[in-house]
């Protein structure tokens, strides 16, 4: 935006993502000020937190949304706002707040809530869920235009509202990246990375309980509510080959995914809507990509032909699957291309946004 002369400025909580802690260089501030790359960026008070608990996550984002009404309150706020959802909340009191005729407000929505929590067991059908629905068909009905990151996401908001002006915006990757070398791997085991988050709908946890190892080694970056759970898992059975590396800043992580096999891209369960843009980074990279979620990410690795597929919560079907392409290593000769495509079909192509 800022390179097609917009003036941009950010709002955002205090750094606490994906710990749910605040980063120790903001702890002790209740708000911050700051200038990057000529872009304002206003970082406002949160009681962070990832925590189980329903009522103490609920907390932490009416905090946030308590922030942001402060803020509108006494701060000029710009003609045109892009707002971001999930979380359903903060975005209803950025929609809500914002409302005026005179201004643009475009909704980014990248999942699917509260929908996507009731699939993941998060909330159940009551009147709770029917609030949150009402919240979420209130945030597409101010919205003057609605990205959606998947064609399901735009199908289900067009499904309430027929004539809401909609726009497909994938999360396309912008990184350079040296060129891909086709590789075969080694007699050895067949290598297997997951990077990022280590929450319950990506179902590391489980992944690494039911994964049969005599072909394969598991190779874990990232953090999140499971991270707990899944270093006890690894310090309790060190003699399976999985590993964990925490943390990286993504330049390293960019460096380090050149040495793997395989990435796979897991969710516990198929949820409508969801299409993880790990597949776009990954292909930029020519990293082969294992894909186990079902739904629309699913046809975008067949359509391309960038991996396999395999069925979401099936872990009989996936073991067979890295069991066949650890003996024929079929497609892992073919980084290069899986570049090459990706460098053609994801690559941001903007619009002017009238």
């Amino acid at each position: 935006m800022q390179k097609r002369n917009f003036k941009v400025s950010v709002i955002t909580p205090l750094p606490n993502y994906p710990t749910g802690k605040i980063f120790k260089e903001y702890k002790g501030k209740f708000n911050l000020t700051s200038t990057k790359n000529d872009i304002k960026i206003y970082r406002l008070w949160i009681y962070a937190s990832n925590s189980k608990n329903k009522l103490l996550r609920l907390f932490s984002m009416l905090s946030y949304s308590f922030s942001l009404i402060c803020f509108f309150a006494f701060n000029k706020i710009s003609k045109t706002v892009f707002v971001q959802s999930p979380p359903l909340l903060v975005a209803f009191t950025s929609m809500f707040f914002l409302k005026k005729k005179s201004r643009k407000l475009i909704l980014n929505v990248s999942d699917l809530w509260p929908f996507s929590g009731l699939v993941l067991g998060a909330f159940k059908k009551n009147l709770t869920y029917k609030l949150l629905e009402n919240i979420e068909r209130f945030n597409y009905k101010k919205a003057n235009l609605v990205l959606g990151q998947s064609e399901e996401i735009l199908k289900h908001i067009t499904s309430l509202f027929p004539n809401k002006d909609i726009f497909l915006y994938r999360n396309y990757p912008d990184f350079n990246t040296l060129k891909s070398e086709n590789k075969i791997s080694s007699d050895g085991k067949l290598k297997i990375v997951y990077a990022g988050l280590l929450g319950v709908a990506q179902g590391i946890f489980k992944l690494c309980q039911k994964l049969n190892y005599e072909n394969i080694e598991l190779h874990i970056y990232g953090a999140g509510s499971e991270q707990g759970k899944i270093e006890a898992f690894i310090k309790s059975n060190q003699h399976l080959p999985i590993t964990y590396y925490g943390e990286l800043t993504r330049n390293k992580l960019h460096k380090e995914l050149q040495q793997y096999d395989v990435a796979i891209i897991p969710l516990l369960k198929r949820i409508y809507g969801s299409v993880p843009s790990k597949i776009f980074e990954y292909s930029k990279f020519g990293l082969p990509i294992l894909y186990f979620g079902g739904g629309e990410g699913e046809q975008i690795i067949e359509k391309h032909n960038l991996g396999w597929i395999s069925e979401a919560g099936n872990y009989d079907s996936l073991n067979i699957l890295l069991d066949r392409i650890k003996k024929n290593k079929f497609a892992l000769r073919q980084r290069q291309r899986i570049q090459e495509t990706a460098t053609e079909k994801f690559t941001k192509k903007l619009k002017t946004l009238g």
